[in-house]
């Protein structure tokens, strides 16, 4: 009888709860290894439905419309004069609405929380993965998911190739209720979008903190873009607590000093209606890196998401990929068993493909933000 392959894999954010779900289908025995002491910080907030994730939820028996907000017009602000107006269905989710969606169905699976990657040893086809607590454990295959900051990827290269691209992604996650009315009409069921040279922002609604969907019970997403010079990044991603952080200040962490240049540069730059938004929002922020890709495969270790590159957040497609990438190992890996030979051909053939797709879509999206002057040093600077 076949011997199931372990997979360990590190990083249980939704592009390793999707590997989970995939491998198991084939399966694989796995077990999920996550950094963070809790999953109830928002990471990005809302993401836009993609075909790839769509196919997952469908094969875990959800939805689209059960963890969607639908929004049917799209609307673009001015400083001055009414908003510009067309017809534009989409469905919108959040992060933790997904994660929730593709966690629940794991009961089964190991998923260890408060779990760093420390090192990663091979030896004679397997893989010993230890963890800063003294944890250790072992498998035939390591799939490292663990996003931009990735200590598998570190791991390999011995390296750190994370760029900064020139701006930051200001982030607000509201409860619908909790806004004016007058603000919430404007916003309900649309994509709102403000742009001019060197800064963009862009508004919608996504499910509510326990995935609620009806009006009322939402949340409202928006992220603003906005040039910012390196030198600012200490300042920024400072905390009120005196923490620093690397890539994420969570809500409630920006300084007084910080939010008060955030709520400046809103009056200032920014459509009355958004400077509101930006105003009764608990402001988050991450800084937008660029990450060129790493190889996928690596003897018993393979990358996925993320962890391999990373493209920029004007391609909505940063969810999707990781779940793209998730499918196509899983396919790759069908029918090995443990004790056999890694199917070398078929993971070269996943890798390949995944790293054309990966290269094109952060092409285009360098595109994307260099037509509206994102990364150029110009326009209102935070």
């Amino acid at each position: 009888m076949p011997n199931a392959f372990r997979a360990v894999v590190v990083g249980g954010s939704l592009g390793g709860l999707a590997a989970a779900h995939e491998l198991a289908a084939v399966g694989a025995d796995v077990a999920v290894y996550e950094r963070s002491v809790d999953r109830t910080q928002p990471r990005g907030a809302g993401i836009v439905m993609q075909p790839e994730v769509e196919s997952l939820l469908r094969r875990l028996g959800r939805t689209v419309p059960s963890v969607s907000v639908e929004l049917h017009e799209r609307q673009q602000l001015h400083r001055r004069g009414d908003p510009s107006r067309y017809r534009a269905p989409q469905w919108m989710t959040a992060w933790d609405t997904l994660h929730d969606a593709l966690r629940s169905p794991l009961e089964s699976v190991c998923v260890r929380l408060d779990s760093t990657l420390e090192s990663l040893h091979r030896h004679d086809g397997k893989v010993t993965a230890a963890f800063t607590d003294g944890y250790v454990t072992g498998g035939d295959l390591v799939v490292g998911a663990d996003g931009i900051g990735s200590a598998t990827r570190r791991s390999l290269t011995g390296r750190d190739d994370l760029r900064y691209a020139g701006y930051v992604a200001l982030r607000g996650l509201e409860e619908e209720s909790a806004l004016p009315d007058e603000l919430r009409s404007l916003l309900a069921e649309r994509f709102t979008m403000f742009a001019v040279p060197g800064l963009q922002m862009l508004c919608y609604l996504v499910p509510g903190a326990r995935g609620e969907t009806a009006p009322g019970q939402r949340r409202v997403n928006w992220v603003w873009y906005v040039n910012t010079a390196e030198s600012r990044l200490p300042d920024l991603l400072t905390g009120r607590s005196g923490r620093r952080f690397d890539q994420f200040l969570p809500p409630g962490e920006l300084s007084a000093e910080s939010e008060g240049s955030v709520l400046t540069l809103a009056d200032g730059a920014l459509p009355a209606p958004f400077a509101a938004l930006v105003r009764h929002s608990s402001v988050f922020l991450q800084p937008v890196f660029d990450l060129m890709p790493a190889r996928m495969v690596a003897d018993h270790v393979v990358l996925l998401g993320d962890a391999v590159g990373t493209v920029r957040p004007h391609t909505a497609s940063g969810t999707s990929k990781a779940l793209g990438d998730a499918a196509g190992l899983a396919r790759a890996l069908a029918g090995w068993n443990a004790g056999d030979p890694l199917p070398l051909p078929a993971l070269q053939a996943w890798e390949a493909g995944r790293l054309a797709h990966l290269r094109a879509v952060a092409a285009a999206g360098v595109r994307l933000a260099e037509g509206s002057s994102l990364g150029a040093g110009t326009g209102p600077l935070l």
